[in-house]
This record gives structure tokens, sequence and C-alpha cells, in this order.
């Protein structure tokens, strides 16, 4: 014997996305279980169908007739004018049918043809249709978007697209209602939400948003049975036959309409019901793709600009805006790791700076990183890296700004510790930055030593705190592994000691290599110690290891030489 419900045949359910796919298949499925009644919501229009039209079921016939209306009309058929009509007729078909099945189950339906994201129509018309069919009992929001894209191909109307029919799509839909007389609102969400899904990143943040709806409208309106359905994919809806070939191969069932009803109506059984989100289907797990042995070239271009690049104001030298070097550095291993997401980056070998850029006009100038694989295999993937640019006086086609080698890691190694670590403090004291006039020229995006623990004529070690700055500020250079700021600030304490024992300065020239072994803190205080290797009246060269207090390792550059300027010659440069 079945359970009792508060659903009875004049219990009124409004239901977004109600005509077609899967909603359609559980309306039909409620239907026959209660012989209620439904107001139908969608996007699409119902039409009265020509009298050409009836009676013809084949698609290739129907074309046909549609042609020869055109034709009719006098107006010049197209393929894409054919297909518009056939969709309209198709599309009236379809909903009719529902509707004539709901009254065939011995429910009742009406079909309001109004965009759900539109609050005024949406208002309007369903104003109306409740006069006529009496209070609402539950919602049902079905409605959805795909937009289906690699996150990096994903434009913000394809994000706007999937996200309004989601989430504005139930604001609009509550606004209408009074939930405090409400005794069922089921969401239909989907396990890409909870478990995520390659190309759906839209689609999962606005059905997590759902999911985290349904839980506080349960806790304001406790007697409401709120349940948001995570569902894994259908046999029909929106699921492309691409789509079910890929969950077919990553072993994830696909819910037949029979058993995908039948849930609905056994959750809509329950009683006392306390729990507000379900997940129907199997964990989605991430695709891993076979490494291909074939070496790549590839080429990202990307155009540079100060306004694009705020914290380029913090980094003037003789009066111009310059890239610091740490900036290619974390555009050339934050671009190698993602076109091989599994893997991290772990070592620079020989980079060399060239030809540094400098911001001294207003002409906008496109850099082209080159990176060339030269080895892959399951366990590191090495590059051969470039940054170039046009050269305008074709003296030569390009100028190489940056040149090295590249290595990602499957695993990264375990962080070395220091061997000596001397933090004895000293007394001294210093305002190191002075807004930019003082030992260093750097402004606040780059700020982070705050002292010197030690210095003598073999090494220095300095105390540091970096606290990040706002995403508007970073520009083309977002924070991700490598971090082009912290890594910066392990230089400084280069040039403290070159200032504070020759009372010179230096740009940096070559790198022999960079490891780097876990990203460096943000808003955590951590240390630098630099071992000078030698010095001379023109180069400098030093060990530079970022390190916490422990001694554990973060980032070690070896063999960091830099070039030795006079200040006055800097400043003329």
């Amino acid at each position: 014997m079945r359970k009792q419900t508060k659903i009875s045949t004049s219990s009124v359910f409004i239901v977004s996305g109600g005509a077609k796919g899967i909603t359609r298949e559980c309306v039909l499925k409620l239907a026959q279980e209660y012989q209620c009644k439904f107001i139908l919501l969608g996007r699409s229009s119902l039409q009265i169908e020509p009298i050409w039209a009836r009676d013809c079921f084949d698609e290739l016939k129907l074309k046909k007739r549609i042609t020869e209306y055109l034709i009719s009309l006098g107006e010049k058929p197209t393929p894409k004018t054919v297909q518009k009509l056939f969709n309209h007729i198709s599309s009236s078909r379809e909903i009719e049918k529902t509707l004539s099945n709901i009254k065939s189950l011995g429910g009742e339906a009406e079909y309001i043809s109004v965009d759900i994201t539109d609050a005024i129509a949406l208002q309007e018309k369903l104003a109306v249709a409740v006069k006529r069919m009496g209070a609402i009992a539950g919602i049902i929001h079905g409605a959805g978007n795909l937009a289906d894209k690699l996150i990096e191909n994903k434009s913000e109307q394809d994000f706007e697209t999937v996200y309004a029919a989601k989430v504005k799509g139930l604001e609009n839909l509550l606004y209408c209602v009074d939930i405090s007389q409400l005794s069922y609102l089921i969401l239909f969400s989907s396990i890409a939400a909870f478990y995520g899904n390659i190309g759906q990143s839209d689609y999962a943040i606005a059905n997590e948003i759902l999911n985290k709806l349904a839980h506080l409208i349960k806790q304001h309106y406790p007697n409401c049975h709120v349940v948001s359905i995570n569902w894994g994919p259908w046999e029909t809806g929106m699921i492309t036959s691409q789509l079910k070939n890929i969950f077919q191969e990553r072993n994830i069932d696909i819910i037949p309409v029979q058993v995908g009803t039948q849930l609905l109506v056994e959750e809509l059984d329950v009683t006392n019901h306390e729990t507000v989100q379900v997940v129907i289907g199997k964990p989605i797990l991430p695709i891993v793709n076979k490494l291909k042995s074939q070496l790549k070239t590839h080429h990202i271009h990307r155009k540079l600009t100060l306004e694009a690049n705020p914290f380029l104001q913090d980094h003037v030298i003789a009066g111009y805006p310059v890239l610091p070097t740490t900036c290619a550095m974390s555009w050339i291993a934050n671009s190698c790791e993602q076109l091989y997401p599994s893997y991290k980056f772990f070592k620079f070998i020989n980079f060399q700076i060239l030809k540094g850029i400098i911001f001294n006009s207003n002409v906008d100038i496109e850099y082209i990183l080159e990176l060339k694989e030269t080895n892959k295999s399951n366990s590191e993937i090495e590059f051969n890296a470039k940054i170039i640019s046009e050269n305008r006086a074709k003296k030569v086609p390009f100028y190489c700004h940056y040149s090295t080698n590249v290595k990602l890691l499957k695993k990264l190694p375990v962080s070395p510790s220091c061997n000596k670590l001397n933090l004895t403090k000293t007394q001294f004291n210093h305002d190191f930055y002075q807004n930019g006039k003082g030992i260093l020229f750097h402004g606040p995006c780059f700020q982070g030593v705050k002292r010197v623990l030690n210095i003598n004529l073999q090494e220095i070690t300095v105390e540091c705190l970096w606290q990040g700055i706002e995403e508007r500020q970073q520009g083309n250079f977002q924070i991700q592994t490598l971090n082009p700021y912290t890594t910066d600030i392990q230089i400084h304490c280069v040039l403290i000691w070159l200032e504070h024992f020759y009372q010179q300065i230096c740009l940096p020239a070559q790198v022999q290599t960079l490891e780097q072994y876990a990203e460096i803190p943000i808003n955590e205080k951590f240390y630098v110690t630099a071992e000078i290797k030698s010095k001379t009246e023109t180069f400098i060269i030093s060990d530079i290891k970022i390190h916490n207090l422990q001694g554990q390792v973060y980032s070690y550059m070896y063999g960091t030489s830099g070039t030795i300027l006079s200040k006055e010659k800097l400043k003329s440069r």
C-alpha cells in the first residue's frame, strides 16, 4: 500500500522546463501517480500547426513542404530558414503531445511560453495561470542550459546563459509564490555539481548554487519538502550523443527514464523528509589522458600594456616601467603547467635575460612565448622556451627577450633543508624601500623584505612577509604556481648586500638553475638567504634560497648573476 502524501488531484505544480526532456518524463510519471495539475514553463512558443504540415511526420517530407510553402510566399528557402521553421513545428508538436499525455493519464496541464529569467513576464503570466489552476503546492525547477567547453574557450555569454537559467530562474520562480505556503520545492541539480566534470565548470557552479540554496531554504522553511536532486546523465534530455559516449567510456551509468522517474516519485513519497541533497549516479572521475610521445611546439601570444598591468608602476627603472624577470619566469612556468595540468613546474636551467621588456612608448607590442618540447615521459616533460617580439626596425625578424630550458615533473621531490641556517639577529635596521627611493626601488606590489637578520661578506639572510595584491593589479600575471612577486623578493637581499658593502646596484643577467619545491607562502613569514659566490667590478654571482624558519627550502636559485652598475649609470639608462 502506498504511503500517504500531501499530493492530491487538486495539487498544482509549477514546472520549469516541463514540456520537454527529462522534466517532461518526470511530469508524466507524476501525472500517472497523482492525477494532479501542472503549469508547465518553457521558452518555446506553442503555435497552431499550419494546415499544410498536418499529418506529415517524416522529416524529409515535412522539410519539402516547408520549402514549397516558403516559395509560395515569394521567399527564397535556405537550409537555415527551412530548419528554423521545422524546429518550430517539431517543438509545438512535442509540447502538444506532453499536454495530451498528461490529460490521458488523468492530470491537468497548462503551458506558458516564457523565459524564466525575465522576472516581470514570468510574474504576469503565472498570476493569470494561478487564477485558473489554483494555489501552488510545489515547484519543480528543471530548466537548464548547456554550453560545454573547456574553460579557456568559454565566454561570459556562455556562463551567463548557463547560470541564469538555473540560479536567476529559481530566484524569479520563488518571487512569484509565497514560499511559506509551498509543500514541495524540487530542484534538478547535477552530479557535475558534486563531482565536477570536464567542460562543465559553469554548469557545475550553477547547480552547486542550487544545492546550497536548497539547504538555506530548508533552514528557513522546515515544513516544506525541499530537495536538490543531483542527477547523473539520463537517456534523454540535454545529454548529447558525444557526452553519452564519453560517459560510457568512463564507466558512468546512464539513468533509464523509467528508473529516474520512479526515483523521483519515491523521493516525493518520503515523509518527515530531512535529507536536502540527494546524489543519484556514479562518481565522475577525472579523465586520465595518455601522454602522446610526439614532441610539439606551442606558441602563446600576449599583448602587454601598462593599463592592463597596474603592478608595473611599482617596478620603474630609470623612469620607465620594466617587466620584472620573474614575470617572464611565471609566464613560462605557468604556461607549461597549463599545457600539461597533471605535471608541476620544477626547474629552469640556464635562464638568460637577453633584452628586457621596457614600457617606454605607447605602442602595443605583441610578445610570443615559444615552447618547444624536447623530452616527454610519464615522469617528466622538458621544454626549450623563448619569449620573443617582432623587431619593427627589421634588422632581424625578432628580438629574443628571454630564453631557458624548463622541466616539469609528475611528482616533485621532497623539499631539501638548509645545511646551515644563520638566523642570528643583527643591529642592521633600515627602511629598504622608502616608496621606491631607498636601497630597493620597488613599489608596494613587490615590497616584502622586513629586516636583515645577518649580513657579512659571505652571505645575507633577510626576513620577509608578502601580503598579496588584488587580482586587478596582477593583470596578465596572475598568481599561480610560480609567484612572480614573491620570487622577485628573493633577489632583493643581493641588492641590499651590494648596497651595504659597495654602494652599488645590479640588474639580473642570468640564473644558472632555479628549482621550486613548494609554493612560497602569502601572508606568512619566510626567509631568504643569499650566499655570495663571487664579486667583480662588473658582475656578482650568488646562490639564493627561500626557506621557512625550520630551514625547509621553497625555492633555490643557483648561479644567479647580475650586471653591476653605478647608480648614476642606472639613472641614465
